[in-house]
C-alpha cells in the first residue's frame, strides 16, 4: 500500500457512488481537484421549490424528495441516530429533512439528503451535497464544493470550502475546513483551524520510506485519516497528512508533513 494512496488514509468500502471520487487516483491529495467536478456530475439538487420564496428560508420546512412541506413542527434528536423527527399537519414526514427558518440558501446548486439538518442561520452556497442524516449547525458557512456525507457535522460558525467529510466525521465548533479530506469519525475539536494557504511559492517536500514526493498546490488544507483527532484550538498548517486515528493535543501548531497512524502530535 503505498503511504499517500487514498486507501491508506481511509476505508473506501461502503461509499455507495461516492467510491468514484477516488477511482484511479494514486495519491490522496489528487481527490481535491477532482472533488468540485465530481459533485456536479453526481449530485441531485433538490432546494430549488424552497426558494421559490426567498433564498432566506421565512418558515420551517420539511424536504422530501425535493417536495416542501412548510409550516412543519420537530423533534430535534441526533440525525445520524435517526432522532429527528418532523411534522407536518400531525402527520410524521418518514425520512424528511428539517431546513430550519433563517437558513440562507444562495443558489440551486445544493443537495439535502433524507433526514438532514440544517439549523436557522447557516449560508449554504452550491455545488454542496449534504448528506442524510448529517448536520450543518447554526451560523455555519459552506462556501461550496463542499460533500457531506452521512452522519458528518458543519458546526456552529464553522466554515467549509473545497472539503469532503467522510461519514460520521465532525467538525462541531468555530472550525475551518479549507481544501481538506475528513475521514470516516474524524473528530475536530473547538476551534480547530484546518489553514489551506501557503504564504509562499515553495513546494511541499514529503519525505516517507526512503521517498521523496513534491507537491505543488497553492491550496492544501489537511487530510485526516479514519478515526483521526484534533484537540481545542489546534491549527494544522497547510499541507499536514495524518494518518489514520493521529491525535494532534490541545493547541498544537502541526507542521506540514505526513504522520503515521495512530500518530500522537504534541508540538515543540
Amino acid at each position: 500500500m503505498e503511504w499517500c494512496g487514498p486507501e491508506n488514509f481511509f476505508d473506501l468500502d461502503g461509499l455507495g457512488p461516492l467510491a468514484g471520487l477516488f477511482q484511479g487516483l494514486a495519491r490522496v491529495w489528487e481527490v481535491l481537484d477532482n472533488l468540485e467536478p465530481f459533485i456536479l456530475r453526481t449530485m441531485n439538487p433538490n432546494v430549488a421549490e424552497l426558494r421559490r420564496r426567498g433564498a432566506l428560508v421565512p418558515e420551517a420546512a420539511g424536504l422530501v424528495a425535493g417536495k416542501v412541506y412548510w409550516g412543519v413542527d420537530y423533534e430535534l434528536g441526533d440525525p445520524a441516530k435517526g432522532g429527528l423527527k418532523v411534522y407536518h399537519q400531525g402527520r410524521l414526514l418518514p425520512e424528511a429533512a428539517l431546513v430550519m427558518p433563517g437558513t440562507l440558501l444562495a443558489d440551486d446548486g445544493l443537495e439535502i439528503g433524507a433526514g438532514a439538518l440544517v439549523e436557522s442561520g447557516a449560508f449554504l452556497k452550491g455545488p454542496a451535497v449534504i448528506g442524510p442524516r448529517s448536520e450543518v449547525r447554526q451560523g455555519a458557512y459552506v462556501r461550496g464544493s463542499v460533500w457531506s456525507s452521512p452522519g458528518a457535522v458543519i458546526g456552529h460558525v464553522t466554515e467549509a470550502k473545497n472539503t469532503l467529510l467522510l461519514p460520521g466525521a465532525k467538525a462541531g465548533h468555530f472550525a475551518y475546513l479549507g481544501d481538506s479530506l475528513l475521514g470516516r469519525e474524524v473528530n475536530l475539536g473547538a476551534g480547530t483551524k484546518l489553514a489551506n494557504f501557503k504564504m509562499t511559492d515553495l513546494p511541499y517536500i514529503y519525505r516517507v520510506a526512503g521517498q521523496e514526493v513534491e507537491v505543488r498546490r497553492r491550496k492544501f488544507g489537511a487530510v485526516l485519516g479514519d478515526g483521526a483527532a484534533t484537540g481545542c484550538n489546534a491549527v494544522t498548517n497547510p499541507g499536514v497528512l495524518l494518518g489514520r486515528g493521529a491525535k494532534v493535543l490541545p493547541n498544537v501548531s502541526v507542521s506540514p508533513g505526513y504522520y503515521p497512524a495512530r500518530a500522537l502530535i504534541r508540538g515543540r
